[in-house]
């Protein structure tokens, strides 16, 4: 089996709200897929229907080879599941919740030593192993969190905005651990609004209002975009800057990094002269003008541009 899940036209209504749109998407054997959007965009509703937790208002979906309407509780069994908030026992051990979990999850009694110790080198915890959760920081949780939902050696984890609340450090290596699990053949679908970790995915999903807006590999993404991105230092006023700059033509989008302009333009082949141009014609002096790599964030907000386009249009 090389695809490990598998989603088809899938919808989620909550009374009037439609949280997930025709949904469509696979997800193959070793692949870290993400699907990235904004919070309330539908990612963790559609999660939750592929873990069969929820059930679909309509469409389809096999997950490790089970229906998830049919089956499941089989889904439940095949799959790992963390989430921002994962139910840790705070007045237990480290040792004592991953002997709890592994007991949820049917590893068999002359197995569990082994898991655990496993788990417990992978993720780094050999200090913690009697220390109450409750005790333990954000990123250490995050680390007891992990083990837990991988002390069965799924074939397939789902991780629903895992990394939200922890700080920078702990947040690297944590997507470590998972490059080290996908490279072991373990299939990771991941949900993040976190758009730096979007490029450490393999191929991605993004879901903008429910529905799905592009997917393929962060490359792939970023060049259906056609942007090109400069960043200027000036010398003066940011906000001057950036009121000349709003002028351009094709300009998709414009931010702030410090005494840096960010400037986005949609099919220009000559960024840098067009920015400079507009500079010089505003009376404006600079320390520095380049060309930047266009990011998958940059991607995500053109893509929400052309789906505003797209609606006014259609109005």
């Amino acid at each position: 089996m090389t695809v490990v899940v598998d989603a088809r036209h899938l919808h989620r209504r909550f009374g009037k709200l439609v949280a997930v749109r025709d949904v469509s998407f696979q997800v193959d054997k070793g692949e870290i897929f993400g699907v990235i959007g904004a919070n309330g965009a539908g990612k963790s509703t559609t999660i939750r229907m592929l873990c069969g937790i929820l059930r679909p208002t309509s469409g389809s979906a096999t997950v490790v080879g089970h229906d998830v309407l049919q089956e499941p509780e089989a889904v439940k069994r095949s799959i790992g599941y963390m989430t921002q908030r994962f139910s840790l026992y705070e007045d237990l051990t480290v040792e004592e919740n991953l002997r709890f979990y592994a007991g949820i999850y049917g590893v068999p009694r002359n197995r569990r030593r082994e898991r655990i110790d496993a788990v417990v080198a992978r993720v780094g915890l050999d200090d913690r192993r009697r220390q109450l959760a409750g005790t333990l920081s954000g990123g250490w949780k995050q680390r007891v969190a992990l083990a837990c939902s991988t002390i069965h050696e799924p074939p397939l984890l789902f991780l629903d905005e895992p990394t939200a609340g922890v700080d920078p450090i702990s947040r690297r290596r944590f997507w470590d651990q998972i490059h080290a699990l996908a490279a072991e053949g373990t299939t990771i679908l991941v949900t993040t609004h976190y758009m730096d970790e979007a490029e450490r995915c393999h191929r991605l999903a993004f879901i903008f209002r429910g529905a799905v807006l592009d997917q393929g590999t962060p490359a792939q993404v970023i060049a259906r975009r056609r942007l090109r991105v400069v960043e200027v230092e000036v010398e003066g006023s940011t906000l001057e800057a950036a009121a000349a700059l709003r002028r351009l033509e094709r300009l998709d989008e414009l931010s702030f990094f410090g005494t840096v302009v960010r400037i986005a333009l949609r099919d220009e082949p000559e960024p840098t002269a067009r920015v400079v141009g507009a500079l010089r014609e505003a009376g404006l002096r600079w320390r520095r003008v380049d060309e930047a790599r266009v990011s998958v964030e940059d991607a995500f907000v053109a893509m929400v541009h052309e789906d505003a386009r797209r609606e006014e249009n259609a109005a």
